[in-house]
């Protein structure tokens, strides 16, 4: 089947934020597949996570529609987000450093017994389950997160997510600050959501990340889509041509290609 045969998991139409007289978003329209990973760049200030905070309930739209299944959606605050199966991982992670990993799946939706305590047991034992899958190797189930390092980190709260049984997963920067080896497991764990058909919404400035595990790529240049390209219709210098000049690859000069070349070196 096509992808023009298929129903996109999500789709933003037309959405529009503007923040004073400054157009952070402008008539940006986005669609997302299950199990594909959309590479979202372009530099700082270019809407890339002002388009995302509006999908993930955290900034209302000015204007525009958001369909879900092909079906239009309201999407007011991040539990209208989270009741269409649609779970962010910010930069931050948003997790509670003095507190497990199985508190932390867990938190806000905690488990309890039928006396109205809380199930440690039954927490700790669903977090085993969706971190075996995830990342076998985990094991520090009782240590504070504080103390894990940033891969770890990392599979904590995308455990989070799937296991509250996200289909649309929108991570902001998921490798930053990462050393190679974590870099790599984080991009592991990436492919292993895309293979189990979860739509992926992928915010980077590392181009390495975008090209190693995006489908498509959507570049923003001040509130606007330059354009969405197929990874393998284009090659890192399209990309960062269009996120520094604005511009589509074939709509560069030699002139314009040639400074390209002496910024980028």
């Amino acid at each position: 089947m096509t992808v023009a045969e298929r129903t996109p998991l999500v789709e933003m139409r037309n959405i529009n934020v503007a923040f004073g007289g400054v157009h952070a978003v402008l008539d940006v329209t986005v669609d997302l597949y299950a199990g594909e990973v959309i590479g979202l760049v372009g530099g700082n200030g270019a809407g890339k996570s002002t388009l995302m905070r509006v999908l993930s309930g955290a900034h209302p739209a000015d204007s525009g529609e958001i369909l879900v299944d092909s079906q239009p959606v309201t999407i007011r605050n991040p539990r209208d987000a989270k009741a269409y199966n649609i779970e962010t991982i910010y930069q931050t992670l948003a997790l509670a450093d003095n507190i497990d990993a199985p508190g932390n799946l867990f938190l806000g939706r905690e488990k309890t017994t039928r006396l109205g305590s809380m199930d440690d047991s039954a927490m700790e034992s669903e977090t085993r389950k969706v971190m075996g899958r995830l990342n076998p190797n985990f094991t520090r189930f009782k240590m504070p997160v504080r103390s894990l390092s940033g891969g770890q980190r990392q599979a904590v709260a995308i455990a989070r997510a799937v296991y509250f049984n996200a289909r649309i997963l929108i991570m902001d920067e998921p490798t930053a600050a990462l050393g190679p080896a974590e870099t790599a497991q984080v991009r592991n764990l990436v492919r292993q959501l895309k293979d189990e058909g979860i739509g992926i919404f992928l915010i980077s400035h590392d181009i390495h990340d975008v090209f190693d595990l995006s489908d498509r790529i959507s570049v923003m240049y001040h509130g606007r889509i330059v354009d969405t390209v197929g990874k393998a219709n284009v090659t890192p210098d399209d990309v960062l041509g269009m996120i520094i000049l604005g511009k589509k690859p074939g709509e560069v000069s030699e002139k314009e290609l040639a400074e390209l070349e002496l910024r980028t070196q």
